[in-house]
């Protein structure tokens, strides 16, 4: 049955097609790379992943942004280790041009996050100064994207960009375990229906009996206690993208995650 992944990678198609993703080869690409998973693994506090997301599939616009350098800096500020770029322009009013901006001010790893379906986009995620790109293993397998996944990850790493390779279901996440990946992505959001259950995180990493990958648990975290529950059920960082795009003073709510362990 079609569900909301099906849609999303269907329209990535047609905006690879489009040309949005296509770099300009008389232009240097930004160069200055930084390394996530070294980040997270050096963080004496929770690792948060914040994210900068202006909309959201299922809630709308979330925060008009002016300035993704004033957002970013925030961030930053608030102690996340990496920040998190939606590039999507449709569904999560994404942009190539924020991620440039952002990899420019901020000193901290920055992740591109789409839905990447072709070689075009992890060249453009190199070109406008990505530090690691997001992979969704169920795009692959579902036979959406136009390489197979060893190979997208394996052209990431030749551009010197780190992998979050992201699962839905234990079945995936072991199955990802199994790849080159440098991270392993835990979705707690239903790509059916859209909802999100903190106790995704918590069914996959149970009884699992080794996970040398260091364990990103993405969507749903509002607050410093979920980030100690999913903490408890073995994940290692934390990407917040909707909690804080809502936050009044968004490098205070940073902050508070970011303390919580």
């Amino acid at each position: 049955m079609a569900d909301f992944l099906d849609m999303l990678a269907k329209e990535a198609l047609k905006t690879v097609d489009n040309g949005y993703y296509r770099v300009d080869s008389g232009r240097h690409p930004i160069k200055r790379m930084l390394s996530l998973r070294k980040s997270i693994a050096n963080c004496e506090h929770a690792p948060i992943i914040a994210e900068i997301k202006p909309a959201s599939p299922s809630s709308g616009m979330l925060k008009p942004i002016e300035s993704f350098e004033d957002v970013a800096g925030a961030m930053e500020r608030g102690g996340a280790v990496g920040i998190s770029v939606l590039t999507e322009p449709k569904y999560f009013g994404g942009s190539l041009a924020a991620l440039a901006a952002v990899k420019k001010y901020v000193n901290i790893p920055v992740l591109m996050k789409d839905i990447i379906v072709d070689p075009a986009q992890v060249e453009a995620a190199d070109f406008f100064g990505a530090d690691a790109v997001l992979l969704i293993l169920s795009v692959f397998e579902r036979n959406y994207a136009r390489c197979p996944l060893g190979e997208m990850i394996e052209l990431a790493h030749s551009r010197g960009l780190e992998v979050l390779l992201e699962a839905h279901d234990r079945g995936e996440f072991l199955r990802a375990l199994g790849t080159d990946t440098d991270l392993v992505g835990v979705n707690n959001r239903d790509l059916r229906t859209l909802k999100v259950d903190l106790k995704t995180t918590q069914r996959i990493l149970s009884r699992l009996d080794r996970c040398e990958k260091i364990v990103v648990s993405e969507s749903g975290i509002q607050t410093p206690d979920d980030v100690r529950f999913l903490r408890n059920c073995g994940a290692h960082a934390f990407l917040v993208g909707s909690a804080l795009m809502r936050a009044e003073n968004l490098e205070k709510k940073v902050q508070e995650l970011v303390l919580a362990i």
